[in-house]
């Protein structure tokens, strides 16, 4: 008989890091095929935890040419149809402008509002859940690869429930307009796994099951523009290879 997949909104659930019914977290655990939609969706949910991806920009005025598109499918004259949108304007303190932005980003925020929508009002909670950490099993030195002179260290910990989480402490300066990732990679740095947001100061990521430490050592922290796009920038600024 075939085991039915956990739904939609368990995914989803799971993606906010919020605990499952146990049959639903019995069969996550097991399903590979659930597991990695889960990790999918925790991108989107990570990537608009950042600030900069949140924050309103600054009021900004429309072009000329949106007024005379407004002029052209109502039939009014552009200058009236300028004057009418301003008469109609949010007096200060109101509705924020945003200033135009990509498609890609904006193909970022809508996935991530996806999975926020199907479990409205459940909020986002902390990176990890689970049991506590019992056991360091091995850490590395994350040392600078650039002039910034971000260092950190990383710590692989398996938790009493069996799971494996990697536990990192980054000293780094704040972005602009940027963010950092974490990932695992090979020793040929062509495969990579990317396991969420970074910021400075300490967190927990946890890691996939399954996944072979020995093949994916190296801890990497990379720099990523806020453009949507999911691959590594290719701009490292701390690493370190752990012991296998």
């Amino acid at each position: 008989m075939t085991v039915p997949h956990c739904l939609p909104e368990q995914l989803a659930l799971a993606a906010l890091r919020e605990p499952l019914p146990d049959d639903d977290a019995f069969h996550l655990s097991a399903c590979d095929r659930c597991r990695a939609e889960v990790s999918s969706l925790r991108r989107a949910v990570d990537a608009v935890a950042v600030p900069e991806l949140a924050a309103p920009g600054p009021a900004v005025e429309p072009p000329p040419s949106v007024w005379a598109a407004i002029a052209a499918a109502t039939s009014a004259p552009a200058a009236d149809a300028a004057s009418a949108a301003s008469a109609a304007a949010p007096e200060p303190g109101g509705a924020v402008v945003l200033p135009f932005r990509s498609r890609r980003r904006g193909v970022l925020l809508v996935a991530a509002a996806a999975v926020a929508g199907a479990v409205l009002g459940a909020g986002v909670t902390a990176l990890v859940r689970g049991g506590e950490a019992t056991e360091p099993v091995t850490a590395v030195a994350l040392d600078a690869l650039t002039d910034e002179q971000a260092t950190g260290r990383a710590e692989v910990v398996v938790r009493e429930d069996g799971s494996r989480a990697l536990q990192v402490d980054l000293d780094a300066p704040a972005l602009d307009g940027e963010y950092y990732e974490l990932w695992l990679i090979e020793p040929d740095v062509v495969d990579m796994v990317p396991l969420g947001v970074l910021r400075p100061g300490s967190q927990t990521f946890e890691l996939p099951a399954g996944l072979d430490l020995g093949e994916y050592p190296l801890v990497d922290v990379s720099v990523e523009p806020i453009d949507g796009d999911p691959t590594h920038s290719g701009v490292s600024i701390a690493r370190g290879q752990l012991d296998s």
